[in-house]
């Protein structure tokens, strides 16, 4: 059996169980529809998602396998062939299987993602092209047309233009050059041309002829104002305080239209002057302490920036400050498993965008940031911070503190997990039961309860024995399962 043979079943099997649903990846047919343009539809939406996509035929709509007779599948072969080759643009190639599926037959018909995209119908615009989305099949968004021609063509976002035809005055009067080269570390050039030149040189603006061109690197970075670049205004940080642990009342409000580079450091700040603090007494002097650590907050906000998926429309990067949690989101699902953050090297989707922001010391070296932000939270002994994938954002939350006791059981799983990973990759150290007392502060007299906070996270498949063969838990070291 063929690899995506394997994949086609396996996935039906996923949208039967437990409830019956169709996925981004599989849709369900009873049989054959008449209706060409929906069919083309259809396979434009899975050649244009990433990784395609199938279509099974035999499944009613409600997700029960029925099958069909075998003079229909041939009807089926054939009309999606002619669909694919002669009703879009480019002409696409499928595959097809018949494979038995709980002792009935199903015809699976595998569209593969395509190389030259967006996919569009035959005879029409190239804004009729379609897409996956919520486990349908639905129209493009101009943006999503765009995106698509850009990475067929290996344009990135970072090189797309935001805005075009403008003068040496305009384009110094819209974006924050000062500030370039103060974070730069370079003297300014004391003309106009020599500013533009070296902003030129890191892609920030581009010279065209005898006009000058804002990049969306040079916008999203520098830009003394986001709303003066249409595409982009969307994509500026807001800041929501809250009353309380939910959304119900809105305390305060608040956008950062500055480019992420020259406005990263006020908003950090004013992150921070929005965060309750605690009073602390050292050496008979009384002090007040942010109760959350700032190279975690800064560097997640960094990583929310740096990693989101800037196609993304109707949603930007957002900070929400509850009583008890702060959580920064960012728009797009994360490249790699969240269980993976601290020893995966990161991916981005704008590496442009990661490479300039690490030159100026906004974000940590590549794959170290989420490392110092989780290392800080062990330091003020806060409970783990957890990271939540949907379908279209990440989410990192931060939690205030909270004795051991008030912390559940997942919240313990993660800690124990995080702190192991941390062990690890600081040079293979392996954690203890010792090692784990330190990190919630439980007393070497308690050791049990470190036993116990171990013993879960073995159970959750998180963690595993560095030595299988050891007997003793208070004795005994860890390493992540995936070490």
């Amino acid at each position: 059996m063929k690899q995506w043979e394997k994949q086609a079943l396996a996935l039906l099997d996923k949208s039967l169980n437990p409830v019956p649903q169709e996925l981004n990846e599989l849709d369900w047919k009873s049989n054959l529809s008449t209706k060409n343009e929906k069919l083309a539809q259809h396979l434009s939406a899975f050649s244009n998602y990433v990784g395609g996509g199938f279509l099974v035929y035999g499944v009613s709509g409600s997700g029960v396998p029925k099958g069909l007779p075998n003079k229909d599948y041939t009807k089926i072969i054939a009309k999606l062939g002619n669909i694919a080759r002669d009703g879009l643009e480019p002409a696409i190639a499928i595959k097809h299987t018949i494979q038995i599926f709980k002792g009935i037959p199903l015809l699976f018909v595998f569209i593969s993602e395509s190389h030259h995209q967006p996919v569009h119908l035959r005879g029409k615009t190239i804004y009729d092209s379609f897409v996956r989305s919520a486990s349908q099949t639905r129209k493009m968004t101009k943006q999503e047309v765009s995106r698509c021609i850009a990475q067929s063509s290996n344009i990135s976002f970072e090189e797309e233009l935001a805005a075009t035809n403008m003068s040496t005055d305009e384009v110094l009067q819209k974006l924050d050059f000062t500030k370039y080269f103060d974070l730069m570390n370079q003297n300014l050039p004391d003309n106009k041309s020599a500013i533009l030149e070296k902003m030129a040189a890191d892609r920030l603006v581009v010279l065209n002829d005898e006009d000058y061109q804002i990049t969306n690197l040079g916008a999203i970075l520098f830009a003394k104002n986001l709303n003066d670049f249409p595409r982009l205004k969307r994509k500026a940080v807001r800041v929501i305080i809250y009353e309380g642990t939910n959304r119900l009342r809105t305390i305060k409000e608040q956008q950062s239209a500055k480019g992420y580079a020259c406005g990263f450091e006020g908003l950090v700040e004013y992150i921070n002057d929005q965060l309750p603090t605690n009073e602390v007494i050292g050496e008979a002097l009384r002090r007040e302490v942010k109760i959350y650590p700032e190279i975690a907050i800064r560097e997640l906000v960094a990583n929310s920036l740096i990693h989101q998926d800037f196609y993304a429309i109707g949603t930007d990067p957002m900070v929400e400050i509850f009583s008890d949690r702060i959580e920064v989101t960012n728009p797009g699902r994360p490249l790699i498993n969240t269980l993976r953050f601290i020893d995966y090297p990161p991916q981005s989707r704008n590496e442009i965008l990661a490479s300039f922001m690490r030159r100026i010391n906004i974000c940590e070296e590549r794959g170290s940031g989420i490392d110092k932000a989780i290392t800080s939270v062990e330091m003020f002994q806060l409970p783990a911070p957890d990271f939540i994938a949907t379908e279209n954002h990440l989410k990192a939350i931060l939690y205030a503190p909270r004795p051991l006791s008030k912390m559940d059981k997942d919240n313990r799983i993660r800690a124990c997990y995080q702190h192991c990973c941390l062990k690890y990759v600081s040079g293979g150290e392996k954690m203890s039961n010792g090692s784990l007392r330190e990190r919630f502060n439980i007393s070497d007299k308690n050791y049990p309860m470190a036993s116990r906070i171990i013993s879960e996270t073995l159970e959750a498949g998180l963690i595993k024995p560095a030595d299988p063969n050891s007997k003793s838990r208070k004795y005994s070291l860890y390493i992540p399962f995936w070490a």
